[in-house]
């Protein structure tokens, strides 16, 4: 039966059926565990970083991004009316075009990224009321 008395013994901590050995075992195998998912996760994490820099997968996600609103946004000012959210939308778009012109290869990457993230913002507030208007 497992009990705090049986380890205690004069005093001192007792090495009882070799569990201090399993316990260290035990911690050795996690931290071994524990090494090699981080060199993993790290390695898998520096190659898609190389993929989604790719100037494709931007270009696809602008893509999508038009095609959602043109159908969302335009059919929101079919149910309510309102040519505000669908304006928004296109200055919100219009700037993550400009963004991707711009390029991150010859040291603007910087501004690539304010851009496009200020033309996200702007699509998104575009969406949002767009929302609270049909809504």
């Amino acid at each position: 039966m497992f009990t705090t008395a049986n380890f205690w013994k004069n005093g001192e901590l007792r090495a009882r059926d070799g569990l201090w050995d399993r316990i260290a075992v035990l911690i050795s195998g996690l931290c071994l565990v524990h090494c090699i998912s981080t060199m993993v996760f790290v390695a898998l994490i520096s190659s898609a970083g190389g993929m989604l820099l790719h100037p494709l997968v931007h270009e696809i996600g602008l893509g999508i991004a038009i095609a959602l609103g043109l159908f969302a946004l335009g059919r929101g000012v079919l149910e309510h009316g309102y040519m505000m959210p669908a304006a928004i939308g296109g200055l919100g778009l219009g700037i993550m075009m400009g963004a991707i012109t711009i390029g991150h290869d010859n040291g603007h990457g910087g501004a690539e990224v304010l851009y496009t993230m200020l033309g996200v913002g702007i699509l998104a507030l575009a969406h949002d009321l767009n929302y609270r208007a049909t809504h």
